[in-house]
């Protein structure tokens, strides 16, 4: 057992006394401003209130307690330890390259199934998508599995005519299943890459249409579900996420119109709460104007004001 010398004392007491002057320990009042203040800029930014909650929760249990330097500003650390944060739940899950996952998958055709609600912009979405694979070497056919919304049919043939690629299609009220199938099957005799299937845009209330759609599923067999959620949605648009996992699972999200001044908050709720990442964000309305979400974009746009 050491007993401590009165020298030992005094140089514990002078260590203590410059900390003191040196550090500071964060406490409760000192976050209260600055987190209500980022309370509004999460919710302003289209983050759901119940992830903003938890996210700013966790925030306070970290930082409370903490030492830091005298010379820095409480609102600055804080800021600074919630983009870390923000940056860290998004590229936790932002794992899926889609280019990258079909061309190691060693399947073709790699099929891709997309779903979402009426006014989403689905089908311009996978127009878009098309135009990718072709510019990345890949062979595409498209599977119009909408059999009941009117003109759909059209609409893609237009963009399938326009970006050279082959569609399969069936008479409107057709099993859209059948369609699916015919579509693989037409791109196994022809060696083709990928599938990409186009289903009936369904309110996700809608029992029926969500049970036709695990049809298709059932039959198709995707190797990759993507689900299309409206940026401008809001707090819809995550409950729209939620249902469709709990009914039918995907595996990464395209947000769509994000350049009508959406800040995209949909994308940081969806990775807390589900887990799930968005791969790509519509930002007009040509071919090309599909990008790569990216965690870094996201905070900074968050943040910008």
């Amino acid at each position: 057992m050491s007993v401590q010398t009165g020298q030992e004392n005094k140089q514990e007491n002078k260590r203590s006394f410059f900390d003191f002057l040196k550090y500071k320990t964060i406490k409760e009042d000192d976050l209260n401003d600055v987190i209500e203040e980022l309370r509004f800029q999460l919710l302003d930014s289209d983050v759901s209130y119940e992830v903003t909650e938890k996210i700013l929760e966790d925030l306070k249990n970290n930082l409370i307690g903490k030492k830091v330097s005298r010379r820095e500003e409480v609102e600055e650390i804080v800021i600074n330890t919630l983009k870390k944060s923000i940056t860290e739940i998004l590229t936790k899950n932002q794992k899926t390259d889609l280019i990258e996952k079909i061309r190691s998958s060693g399947k073709k055709p790699f099929v891709i199934i997309f779903f979402g609600v009426n006014g989403v912009g689905k089908t311009t979405t996978i127009a878009k998508v098309v135009n990718m694979l072709k510019k990345n070497n890949l062979s595409t056919i498209i599977a119009a599995s909408d059999t009941f919304r009117a003109a759909a049919q059209e609409q893609l043939a237009y963009h399938a005519s326009k970006l050279e690629v082959q569609l399969i299609r069936g008479k409107y009220g057709a099993d859209p299943a059948s369609v699916a199938f015919d579509a693989i099957s037409f791109a196994k005799s022809r060696n083709i890459d990928v599938v990409l299937i186009d289903t009936a845009g369904r309110m996700h209330i809608d029992s029926d249409l969500v049970e036709e759609l695990k049809r298709v599923l059932r039959i198709a067999k995707p190797d990759f579900r993507i689900l299309i959620l409206d940026s401008l949605a809001g707090s819809d648009a995550l409950e729209q996420a939620r249902h469709f996992e709990n009914n039918v699972g995907y595996d990464a999200v395209i947000l769509t119109k994000v350049d009508a001044d959406a800040k995209g908050g949909i994308a940081l709720s969806l990775a807390y709460e589900l887990k799930k990442p968005v791969v790509y964000m519509g930002v007009g309305q040509n071919y090309d104007d599909l990008i790569p979400f990216s965690p870094d974009w996201f905070v900074e746009r968050i943040f910008s004001s």
